[in-house]
């Protein structure tokens, strides 16, 4: 049977994509990848656009017709599998994918293994290994692997489950490595032959789309400090980087209870949680998301207009990852350094950042317009956005102008709706159905 995916073509993708045309990087990726047999690594600044780099020649190169996974893209966490999945649900390219990952039973991903049978499967190192030395996945049928952000994937922790995994792949033809970081060595059991090496690090200009600042506290304690600068940024959409969870849920609690609208962010967080939390803020329902270091890889929310290093980076990729967070594809951004009287700018930073003075007399900005709603049905339930849409402005009461973004999963929904009208909504809705079955609809606080 002909490749479905060769019938999309890469324009009708790219419309889908609301995409114009593709970065000289996405160009020489997809060259490397089709034009030849060689293994490719391809080191590009985070933000440019690295996921539709790979996954765009990768879906010519698979057969739309086989009931095999023939290509694994294996990442460091499940917010970054779940972002690509998502990508390339979206490009709609005629294959099937599924998201592997942990913190949910094997046996449910192995039941659904058997009735997608997926072509492409997005996977966490240790989910992988499992599902291989189960038969769940068969490794003679992979014939392409991706490792994104290879940086994190080969460090220690994952170091004993990335080489079972390339141990019992003994099928492979091609190994596609990517990175926003270089890696001093790519370890012998990843067993890349000629490799094409793509270094966009230096040619990417995202530093000078963005400016850099530093905010001197007064004190030690720099939440003060950090108030007043959120304030400065009026409704601008900020990241505050932090490095402990304690010390995110500590200036979340602060910041709420100056008024602020916050989404918190970390890793003892519930996956459940954390994807509200992300959702959140990605549909302008608050306008500060305050996180550790987990959301520096893996979350493409655009439109983040500033990030703010409440703590230094541990190291210069985690910089790099964070300030990546802004300045997405060829938007502009601004990266601020808090220090307490004690500290210094990190030595990695580059050029000379600015100093930034807090206005006095600050006010909190008016909270945002939209507040996020959760919809107990999603895909599974064979709901779609435009079956939402019409649920909200039939039984619920709204407006085409009173929803914003609607992001349907698997087994639920969010939705962004007016903040004055989201308690009508609730009342409107309760007990009602959704395409025949009763629903929940609630508030995300």
């Amino acid at each position: 049977m002909k490749n479905i995916a060769a019938i999309n073509n890469e324009d009708e993708i790219l419309r889908r994509l609301g995409i114009g045309s593709l970065s000289d990087m996405q160009l020489g990726m997809k060259d490397a990848m089709s034009g030849g047999n060689d293994d490719v690594v391809l080191l590009s600044p985070t933000g440019t656009g690295k996921t539709l780099a790979y996954l765009l020649p990768l879906s010519a190169m698979l057969d739309a017709s086989s009931s095999e996974v023939q290509a694994v893209v294996i990442v460091p966490g499940r917010e970054l599998a779940l972002q690509s999945h998502e990508v390339f649900r979206s490009m709609a390219c005629g294959l099937r994918s599924m998201c592997l990952y942990g913190g949910r039973p094997a046996m449910d991903e192995h039941r659904e293994l058997r009735r997608v049978m997926p072509q492409v499967v997005f996977v966490t190192p240790g989910r992988f290994v499992d599902h291989l030395e189960k038969g769940n996945i068969a490794a003679s049928a992979v014939r392409y692997v991706v490792i994104d952000e290879f940086d994190k994937c080969l460090k220690m922790g994952f170091a004993a489950e990335m080489s079972k995994a390339m141990e019992l792949l003994v099928a492979v033809r091609r190994r596609f490595l990517l990175s926003a970081t270089d890696a001093a060595e790519i370890p012998s059991f990843v067993n890349m032959g000629r490799a094409v090496r793509l270094d966009y690090l230096d040619g990417g200009d995202v530093q000078g789309r963005i400016g850099q600042y530093v905010v001197e506290s007064p004190d030690k304690d720099k939440l003060d400090t950090l108030a007043a600068l959120l304030c400065s940024f009026g409704d601008a959409s900020t990241i505050v980087f932090l490095n402990y969870r304690d010390s995110v849920e500590r200036a979340s609690s602060f910041l709420e209870e100056k008024g602020f609208v916050v989404s918190s962010f970390h890793g003892g967080m519930e996956q459940k949680e954390r994807e509200a939390a992300v959702y959140k803020f990605a549909n302008g329902s608050a306008n500060v998301l305050v996180a550790t270091d987990l959301a520096s890889r893996g979350l493409d929310m655009p439109g983040v207009d500033n990030i703010v290093h409440y703590h230094m980076p541990v190291g210069e990729d985690e910089y790099v990852h964070r300030v990546g967070r802004t300045a997405r594809w060829d938007a502009r951004g601004r990266a601020f350094f808090l220090l307490d009287p004690g500290e210094e700018l990190p030595p990695y930073v580059p050029g000379e950042p600015e100093p930034y003075a807090v206005p006095a007399g600050w006010q909190v900005p008016p909270r945002p317009r939209m507040v996020t709603l959760y919809i107990g049905k999603g895909k599974k339930d064979k709901v779609s956005r435009g079956d939402i849409l019409g649920f909200l402005c039939k039984t619920g009461g709204l407006e085409g102008k009173d929803i914003g973004r609607i992001d349907v999963k698997e087994r639920w929904a969010y939705v962004a709706v007016d903040s004055s009208k989201w308690r009508d909504v609730v009342r409107c809705t309760s007990g009602a159905k959704l395409k025949g079955v009763k629903t929940v609809v609630e508030l995300i606080k």
